[in-house]
């Protein structure tokens, strides 16, 4: 069972839930748990199109690890096995060599029978699967990874501030980044009903803790600000009408909105950002929501890169830190698939 193809879940009694069993192991510094932080020795498999995946292709850009982690891109499609890497020459990852993710996984574990789910972090030496913890491996990407970290890298996960973020992110999980999910998903009018006031009431409230303040936690990008973002993302283009998300747009919620496009246009976010493959990915994987497989034309994405206003509230994105540099050779975005290109037919 695929990750995005039922979300990785499951619907019991009309409720949609999710199956957040994931490969445990991570990667640390001091390599106790078996797996040591070395540049060069991992990959980082992901999709554009994937929210989960687009959290840790941001959080490798922000901190500057392209040199020390590798990347490898999945297409937005995917059949019922694996995620597969038919953008690559020959449809194979040049690096593991693989047609699919699932063959890191199997490399494994033989008798892997879980979602195939991205992000996933690969050892490239013996060519097996390590974690696809995906909450995880962004978090130990920020706190075990520091020695590869660039010259004025930000700090996403402030040792003061993590007590007061795990409970703001768990709240983004719960009630926003698994809540488009719940009410896609639903299998039945009252559940999808209970959904739908739970995301919009989450959305309330983050408005309200946004409406004063520039960022989540304060006055600089954090983790808590990667983990919205990438559902803020999506919504418009997708979950507004293929989940039936649809009391508002993001663009007629005006806080929200200028929040996220001050994420946009900020280095390491907006530049990661593949609408034609979100779109691409939800209306053609999805067949029990959209059995035609028809893409929509809309939204016009140009609408990302209007001014948002945001700096009147103070702070700075990175902090005493810099911005990232250019995206790494290979790693961007085609310019036809951002605002303004093909993203808005």
């Amino acid at each position: 069972m695929n990750d995005e193809n039922s979300g990785s879940g499951y619907v019991t009694g009309g409720e949609y839930t999710r199956d957040s069993t994931y490969i445990p192991d991570r990667i640390t510094a001091d390599g106790t748990s078996g797996w040591p932080a070395e540049a060069g020795r991992y990959r980082l498999v992901a999709a554009r199109a994937c929210p989960w995946a687009n959290r840790s292709i941001i959080v490798r850009r922000l901190l500057g690890l392209e040199t020390a982690i590798s990347m490898g891109l999945c297409g937005p499609t995917h059949d019922e096995r694996s995620w597969t890497f038919d953008l690559d020459p020959g449809g194979r990852d040049p690096v593991l060599g693989y047609e699919r993710l699932e063959q890191a996984f199997l490399a494994r574990f033989p008798d892997y029978d879980r979602g195939i789910t991205v992000p996933a972090i690969v050892d490239v030496p013996s060519g097996a699967v390590v974690t696809n913890d995906f909450a995880q491996i962004t978090l130990d990407l920020s706190t075990e990874w520091t020695a590869f970290h660039r010259d004025g890298a930000p700090d996403l996960y402030p040792e003061k501030l993590r007590d007061e973020m795990d409970e703001v992110m768990q709240q983004v999980y719960t009630e926003v980044n698994n809540g488009v999910y719940r009410c896609g998903f639903a299998g039945d009018q009252r559940a999808y009903d209970r959904g739908f006031e739970r995301l919009f009431t989450a959305l309330d409230w983050l408005s309200e803790r946004l409406a004063g303040q520039r960022y989540l936690m304060g006055g600089t990008i954090t983790e808590a600000d990667v983990r919205l973002f990438t559902t803020l993302a999506r919504f418009d283009a997708v979950y507004h009408g293929h989940f039936k998300a649809n009391r508002h747009k993001l663009t007629e919620l005006p806080v929200l909105w200028a929040y996220a496009r001050d994420l946009y246009q900020t280095p390491g976010f907006g530049d990661t950002i593949d609408f034609p493959q979100i779109k691409e990915h939800y209306y053609v994987v999805h067949v029990d929501i959209n059995p035609t497989r028809i893409i929509p034309q809309g939204p016009d994405t140009s609408v990302w890169l209007t001014p948002h206003g945001r700096e009147s509230l103070g702070g700075s994105p990175f902090g005493d830190g810099t911005p990232p540099g250019p995206v790494a050779d290979g790693e961007a975005v085609p310019a036809d698939h951002g605002p303004g290109g093909i993203g808005h037919r």
